[in-house]
This record gives C-alpha cells, sequence and structure tokens, in this order.
C-alpha cells in the first residue's frame, strides 16, 4: 500500500514542527540560563556593594566567575589527557597546543560550541577577531579540500576489482 501524498506531506509537516518547536524551547531554554547567570552574578555584586563597596563587589564576583572557568576548562582537559592516555597511550611525547586543542575539541564537541557560540555573541563587535576566525576558517577549509583530494590517491577505488571481476568472467 502506497501511502497517499497529502498524507505523506501532512505527516512531514508535522515532524519539521516538532523539530522546530523542540529547537525553539531549546533556544529559549539556553537564554533563560543565560539570563539566570546574568541575574544570579548582578544579585551576588548587588549584595556585596554594601560591604566591599561597589569596585571590590565587581572584583570578587568576576573573580569568582573567572574561577568557574578555570575549574570547567580544567576538567575538560583533564578528562580528555586521561581519556587518551587510557586508549592507547596514544602520544607518549608532548603534542603541539592546536592538536591537543582539536582532541578536546572531539571529545567535548557540546561543550566547545557552547563556548564557540557565547564568544561569537561577546565578541561580535571585534573586527580583529572576525578576522582572525575568518582566516582560520579559510585554512580550515583548504585542510578539507586538501583531505578530499588525497582519499581518492591512498585509495584505489573499485576499480581495479571491477576489472578483476571481468576478467574472471
Amino acid at each position: 500500500m502506497m501511502p497517499d501524498s497529502a498524507w505523506l506531506q501532512g505527516a512531514l509537516r508535522k515532524v519539521v514542527a516538532a523539530v522546530l518547536g523542540l529547537l525553539l524551547a531549546l533556544v529559549l531554554l539556553v537564554a533563560l540560563l543565560i539570563t539566570g547567570f546574568y541575574m544570579l552574578v548582578n544579585a551576588a555584586t548587588l549584595a556585596l556593594a554594601p560591604v566591599l563597596g561597589e569596585a571590590g563587589a565587581m572584583a570578587v564576583t568576576g573573580f569568582f566567575c573567572i574561577l568557574l572557568l578555570v575549574l570547567f576548562f580544567y576538567r575538560m582537559t583533564r578528562s580528555a589527557r586521561s581519556h587518551g592516555q587510557a586508549d592507547s597511550g596514544e602520544s607518549s611525547g608532548m603534542s603541539s597546543p592546536v592538536e591537543s586543542l582539536r582532541n578536546l575539541i572531539r571529545k567535548n564537541p557540546l561543550e566547545s560550541a557552547s563556548i564557540a557560540f557565547v564568544l561569537g555573541i561577546a565578541e561580535q563587535g571585534d573586527p580583529r577577531l572576525k578576522s582572525l576566525l575568518l582566516q582560520g576558517g579559510m585554512v580550515l577549509m583548504k585542510e578539507a579540500e586538501a583531505e578530499r583530494a588525497a582519499k581518492p590517491e591512498h585509495m584505489p577505488g573499485s576499480q581495479p576489482s571491477d576489472s578483476q571481476s571481468e576478467t574472471t568472467q
């Protein structure tokens, strides 16, 4: 029994609506989370202002935020190192910072994407960052094209196996 095209279109619309609804809910939850963190930091600053003064309160809350960020990154890098050493001891020597950062992004894709998103929003007005990101993106695109071009050279493909099967028949 072939499904009716109207029924298929209706089902497809429902699936697309469900996915869009899920994405919208996720975006709203992330916005609420970011707003909540902002309000929490603002409340901490306001609560400490009578005791430490406005500048002192901002310094303490800023230090606490930076401390949390450092602990977050430390935890991300420590877990990546322990997994890398537990797998097979891939790199017994010192690897480059770029390679360790790539491995960190591969092992923690969601955290990396969220950090990139936050940095993109926070620093979108900085022209130096934009040019740096564009240069990095161009380098990555060129590397990907070079890898795609190099793949067929390393793998002979299906032509030799096809020619062998033709000669045996």
